[in-house]
């Protein structure tokens, strides 16, 4: 016979428990319907990336709060647990919803850290829903935003904890079945706003948290989008940029200026020297050279919204197969992702992570996904991601490019609708018989596989070792060309950096048609943040 487990006590105020059971809960709440928030996905771009978004920026802020945990003895406090959600989500915070959600949590977390009784959770949620239209540069109704000002509308009273968040998940629940009738891209559509409702989710954990009762069941009419041919299709910008930003209040001021004169759908949350920026924009690079002039930008994520996988995941499919590429330089990025990739941002002395990797992998949105590392040291980054991409039941292959050129050959070959182990091998194959250098500026003196090499001096690499060292970046260069055509070559890829001197590519063209006359030259530039010059010979 077996026991009744005691009831469960309804709870007065949040405690770190709690706040870290309410993170658990809205992470698990997010996985289940992560794909159905992404079927809904139609406004502000139909890229059905929303409960993707949502559900990495919680994963974020529950990460954090672990961490708090796991740093803490016996536990941590309250003002900390929430401060911890917020600044994770912060950091981790992915596409536009997801970075207004990071705002709502940091506007919730200012008030929570002084008191987490019901009146303090009212007041939270409404300085949240303030605070999140106040970092939305073109407030529309009928969004993340209309719900979450619905939901501290209807708790502003205050009271008892669990009535505030009964009222406020309540309230939100209303204002989100209402939004298809506010907006006529969603009308058209017949969905609500995905964003609302993974609001409407979040919120349900909270109150699941504090009275131990599931939430009211999703309506089913709210996971049911039209058909394909009824959904709607607008034009928009070509790219979606993120970015973490360091820079002062004033510097972000002029940013958002020149961000919105650039594109549309900003958003710039956070404060105290560190924000989050997203923006849809045609124009990837100026996104980026923004705000490097604003400040230190670092884990740039550029987003190319291509056509058709659009339209497959408005329509809540996968897209059959992606390519997921790690570039120097935001020149590359939009080049890659011209061709179709989603691209990861690496930053000179800071390559990106392997929850970078995986993230970039969710977001390409397919079943199965080619990832080219194209750094040596990134191949065990990529492979944990990869093994984890794989846990979640999309197929990766994993190809071990160890430079950006040989990653440009096999995304040049790449063909998606061969089978995929076709298309691997015809990659991997291109990759292989791409031979690579790299041309940089050394920092100090040191020994070399090449000598002793100053500070200052150019350094040739070729495959990864120090080949020739000079003084001159167009003169190494040369040698660096004539060593590697030695062996035979009939393409020669050159990839330049802003910073480089305006005539080197046309000098190592020439001297290319000069000297080897039946091989071809190929020239792209990087932009800015990639080393001087990048040379494949296939």
């Amino acid at each position: 016979m077996s026991r009744a487990l005691p009831p469960f006590e309804e709870l007065d105020e949040l405690d770190a428990e709690a706040v870290r059971s309410w993170c658990a809960r809205s992470l698990d709440a997010l996985g289940r319907e992560r794909e159905e928030i992404d079927a809904i996905n139609v406004y502000p771009v139909a890229d059905g990336d929303t409960g993707t978004n949502l559900y990495l920026t919680a994963e974020a802020a529950h990460q954090a709060v672990e961490a708090v945990f796991a740093a803490s003895a016996p536990t941590p406090d309250t003002a900390e647990t929430v401060r911890a959600m917020a600044h994770g989500a912060l950091l981790g915070a992915r596409g536009n919803s997801g970075t207004i959600l990071s705002q709502l949590l940091r506007g919730m977390a200012g008030v929570l850290a002084d008191g987490c009784d019901g009146d303090h959770l009212a007041r939270a949620l409404g300085e949240a829903a303030s605070a999140a239209r106040r970092a939305v540069a073109h407030p529309v109704e009928g969004t993340i935003l209309t719900v979450a000002s619905a939901a501290a509308g209807a708790c502003a009273a205050g009271g008892g904890l669990v009535d505030v968040a009964r009222n406020a998940h309540e309230g939100a629940r209303t204002a989100l079945a209402a939004t298809s009738g506010q907006l006529d891209v969603l009308e058209r559509a017949g969905v609500v706003d995905a964003g609302g409702r993974g609001l409407v989710t979040v919120l349900g954990a909270l109150l699941e948290t504090v009275t131990g009762q599931a939430p009211p069941p999703v309506d089913e009419t709210w996971a049911t989008p039209a058909p394909p041919e009824d959904c709607p299709t607008e034009d928009g910008p070509a790219y979606e940029v993120i970015y973490l930003l360091e820079a002062g209040d004033e510097a972000v001021e002029l940013l958002r200026s020149r961000l919105d004169a650039l594109g549309e759908s900003l958003v710039v949350v956070g404060g105290d020297g560190l924000w989050n920026v997203h923006v849809h924009v045609d124009d990837a690079g100026a996104a980026v050279e923004a705000g490097v002039e604003a400040g230190r930008p670092h884990r740039i994520r550029i987003t190319h919204f291509a056509a058709d996988s659009s339209a497959a995941s408005a329509r809540g499919e996968r897209a059959q197969r992606a390519v997921v590429a790690v570039v120097p330089g935001e020149g590359l990025a939009g080049l890659c992702a011209e061709a179709g990739a989603t691209t990861v941002r690496a930053l000179p002395g800071e390559q990106p992570a392997g929850d970078d990797l995986l993230d970039a992998i969710r977001r390409a949105h397919a079943r199965e996904v080619v990832l080219l590392p194209n750094d040596t040291d990134l191949r065990q980054a990529a492979a944990a991601a990869a093994e984890r991409a794989r846990a979640e039941g999309i197929r990766v292959a994993l190809i071990p490019t160890r430079a950006a050129v040989q990653g440009i050959a096999a995304l040049a070959v790449h063909e998606p609708d061969r089978r995929f182990d076709e298309d691997v091998v015809a990659m991997t194959a291109a990759a292989g018989a791409t031979r690579y250098a790299e041309l940089a500026v050394a920092e100090r003196q040191s020994f070399t596989s090449a000598g002793v090499c100053q500070a200052g001096d150019i350094l040739g690499l070729i495959e990864g070792d120090v080949a020739v060292i000079g003084a001159d970046l167009t003169e190494t260069a040369r040698t660096v060309l004539d060593r590697m055509l030695s062996a035979g070559g009939e393409l020669v890829t050159l990839v330049v950096a802003d910073d480089t001197p305006p005539g080197l590519a046309p000098d190592l063209e020439a001297h290319v048609r000069r000297g080897y006359l039946a091989v071809d030259t190929t020239t792209y530039h990087a932009g800015a943040g990639a080393p001087p010059l990048l040379i494949g010979v296939e």
